[in-house]
């Protein structure tokens, strides 16, 4: 009798291991296609090992970096091969939209509550195009004021990190006290780059209250904001360098000869290694890249959007987002994540995290495309005097809507509305 329950107990416990092998042989298999490289990529793979191994779904998520994404995608969605997933940058998710990629998370539960109580608010407006969810938000990155302590200290700079006027007043005494050094350097305010660089002039911009274009492709960088920031280049050309591209903005930040750089964490690297005491001080509203998760129109059509949102949802969750962070020092795009004392104590996270804050995110329409140029070659021309702030922000918006004009996008209306589980149920 012992020996029969015995065999009993264990009959049910190899039906019952055997329905659960079951399960992840008969789930889902979820594709994934990425261009996360090292560290950054070894990270995120564990943490998918993981999840393969433990989650009750039956999911199996399957990493794949095809190298050139934006080549890859094209020709793969169109012919059903694409992954269920693309991890990119917000600045893709327009013209994914407009291509038929991807698919609006809203049709799947997740909701702008949802996204405001969660994440950053750079992070929850770059998730957004045309009224619609199109991703959830893995990280951020963007450009902040990295200074040498030696030279100024926090205290130093003005108190609200728009006061652009008080930042003019602290550079014009920095530079009269130190004819040879100067407050900043920033590259998109190199004189020897005639086309510069219109990405790392935006906290500027931005920070006076204008912008460069919006997904409607109204163009506002000759607006009376503009006009007002060209103007403040115009006076800070008398105290700024006029030769500062990234190599010698990093050398001027490291040897003491310039107190601040306005760049990114792609330079602390370097930074450290000089040795060099630092700060990181937020100032004006830098564009924000978002590092993002987007569901593809082929995972609907393949019936497999229900376990990839679940996908996406774990992987942009504040407690991956820690982990990610304190592995590589990544600014996490979820409140929480940010806020959590192990990734706050690092205090190049919290600092940048403090400046994306006050950012916007990278535009996310096509639209952005006819502006990088226009826009980066105005500000030069302001800067060396070349012209006038009113004539060459009017230039720069006849050239910008006149790329515009020649685009001849779809519009996001009509792709959108291909994308949703109905539309392709019923196609």
């Amino acid at each position: 009798m012992k020996y029969r329950k015995l065999l009993g107990l264990s009959l049910v416990a190899v039906i019952a291991l055997s329905s659960m092998s079951l399960v992840h042989a008969q789930g889902t298999t979820i594709e994934l296609w990425h261009g996360w490289q090292g560290a950054y990529a070894d990270a995120i793979t564990k943490i998918f090992d993981d999840y393969n191994k433990s989650n009750t779904d039956g999911i199996t998520v399957n990493l794949t970096n095809p190298g050139d994404l934006n080549n890859s995608l094209q020709a793969a969605i169109p012919a059903g091969q694409g992954p269920d997933i693309i991890a990119w940058a917000d600045d893709q998710i327009g013209n994914n939209v407009l291509a038929g990629n991807i698919a609006a998370l809203d049709d799947y539960g997740i909701t702008m509550d949802f996204l405001k109580s969660t994440y950053e608010p750079a992070a929850v407006n770059g998730v957004v195009y045309n009224g619609k969810i199109w991703a959830l938000p893995e990280a951020q990155e963007g450009v902040s004021l990295i200074c040498n302590s030696a030279l100024v200290k926090p205290t130093d700079f003005p108190t609200d990190p728009q006061d652009f006027a008080g930042l003019l007043t602290l550079a014009t005494k920095f530079h009269t006290d130190n004819p040879d050094k100067f407050l900043i350097y920033n590259q998109g305010l190199d004189t020897a780059n005639a086309a510069g660089d219109a990405y790392h002039v935006s906290p500027i911009y931005y920070g006076f209250g204008a912008f460069y274009v919006d997904e409607t492709g109204k163009v506002g960088i000759n607006t009376p904001e503009a006009q007002k920031a060209g103007q403040w280049l115009v006076d800070a050309a008398k105290v700024f360098p006029t030769q500062s591209s990234q190599a010698q903005g990093l050398q001027a930040l490291t040897t003491g000869t310039g107190a601040c750089m306005w760049t990114g964490p792609w330079e602390l690297a370097d930074i450290k290694k000089s040795g060099i005491s630092y700060f990181i001080q937020p100032f004006g509203r830098p564009f924000v890249g978002i590092k993002v998760e987007m569901l593809t129109t082929n995972a609907v059509e393949r019936g497999n959007a229900e376990a990839a949102v679940k996908v996406i949802q774990f992987f942009d969750s504040p407690d991956v987002q820690k982990q990610l962070s304190v592995a590589n020092s990544t600014v996490p795009a979820a409140t929480a994540a940010l806020k959590d004392a192990d990734v706050a104590k690092n205090t190049d996270v919290a600092g940048f995290g403090a400046q994306f804050n006050l950012g916007v995110p990278q535009p996310n329409t096509p639209y952005m495309n006819a502006l990088w140029g226009p826009v980066g070659q105005a500000t030069i021309a302001i800067y060396t005097g070349a012209q006038s702030p009113a004539d060459a922000l009017a230039a720069a918006e006849t050239a910008a809507n006149d790329a515009i004009s020649k685009m001849n996008l779809p519009t996001p209306e009509a792709t959108s509305s291909e994308t949703t589980p109905e539309a392709t149920a019923s196609g």
